[in-house]
């Protein structure tokens, strides 16, 4: 089978080499098909993989001693980045000397770069960061998660539709069921722009719209993609997160507070082992920036080493389907209908 390389932000995100390049490393030890471009310091990717065992032949190092700080502004970073190791993905990205980027660098700078160099698909306004968030019936597809901090109702029937394609390609579903997040789910509930993004994409008969939905039902089963601005996305993203390490840790902490609770962790260890996985943000990371011409994913900036691993198989997965191609053909399809 045909090889597919991948291009990696090595200093992106708040741990840099000490996530990416184990991350890379066991990439592609997992598979054979993959070779890994890791653009950073390589003095430093030279010291942190001497001694590692690893296939050389599908490891590239390029160099560059300039990454995106993740407190910078992103017009800054597009003016003065480029020849960063985030900047210089995203170009190999364009270039066609990689398949895909991933990067847990500053999102607002990967995205900047990513409309500027990678580019948009013809007539998506504004990119969307989008993943898969654990639910009752497997996961949910919410977006934006924070490529925009706002949006207006025309962006949101656009994330509704990118969304939707999304998740006929991945979970081969013809008619997803599309939910507005609001504050309730009464048809006068919320501001002018999200009654109004509802109306448009229940008129959109391409859409099967599925009405508002408040934070609790993304991990419920009221629908399969859940659309809303940036700023609300990322914080009921993060908010999922955090809820998810404390019921672990709270779990954890219970079973060890006394014998009993001891024992009966033991007993139930397969249990809490399962659950503790489905619930697992690590599992997870990696979102799709939807709406590019190009496969980039966005990892957590907080993404240890399998966290990392995890983005990397979803670049791996966008690829091997020709995600940002398929998606711009079902938007044509939804247009035209």
């Amino acid at each position: 089978m045909a090889s597919l390389r991948l291009a990696v932000d090595a200093m992106g995100g708040d741990f840099g080499l000490r996530s990416s390049i184990p991350a890379a490393l066991a990439a592609i030890s997992e598979n054979p098909r993959l070779h890994i471009t890791l653009i950073g310091d390589k003095h430093a990717i030279d010291a942190a993989i001497q001694g590692k065992r690893f296939d050389s032949t599908r490891l590239e190092i390029v160099h560059s001693d300039c990454a995106v700080a993740m407190d910078e502004k992103p017009s800054v970073a597009l003016r003065k980045k480029r020849h960063s190791s985030m900047g210089m993905a995203l170009e190999m990205l364009k270039d066609g000397r990689a398949n895909g980027v991933v990067s847990a660098g500053n999102t607002g700078a990967l995205v900047a770069m990513g409309c500027f160099i990678v580019e948009r698909i013809p007539g998506i306004r504004r990119p969307a960061i989008c993943a898969p968030i654990p639910s009752r019936s497997g996961h949910t597809f919410v977006l934006d998660l924070g490529a925009n901090v706002d949006g207006d109702a025309d962006e949101l029937h656009q994330f509704a539709i990118m969304g939707s394609a999304l998740a006929c390609i991945l979970d081969n579903k013809p008619s997803p069921r599309v939910a507005v997040l609001n504050i309730g789910e009464e048809l006068l509930k919320g501001k002018e722009y999200l009654r109004d993004a509802a109306e448009l994409i229940r008129k959109d008969n391409s859409l099967n719209y599925a009405g508002f939905v408040e934070g609790g039902d993304i991990l419920g089963s009221a629908a399969d993609v859940v659309v809303c601005e940036g700023f609300v996305g990322n914080v009921a993203v993060k908010v999922c997160e955090g809820t998810a390490r404390f019921i672990g840790e709270g779990l954890a902490s219970q079973f060890k507070r006394t014998v009993y609770g001891r024992l009966v962790g033991a007993a139930a260890k397969p249990l809490l082992r399962s659950f503790r996985q489905q619930i697992n943000p690590e599992r997870y990371n990696g979102a799709a920036l939807l709406g590019l011409k190009g496969v980039v994913v966005k990892s957590h900036g907080r993404s240890h080493a399998r966290s990392f691993q995890n983005a990397i198989r979803h670049a791996v997965q966008a690829v091997e389907l020709d995600l940002p191609a398929r998606i711009a053909r079902q938007i044509e399809v939804m247009v035209e209908h």
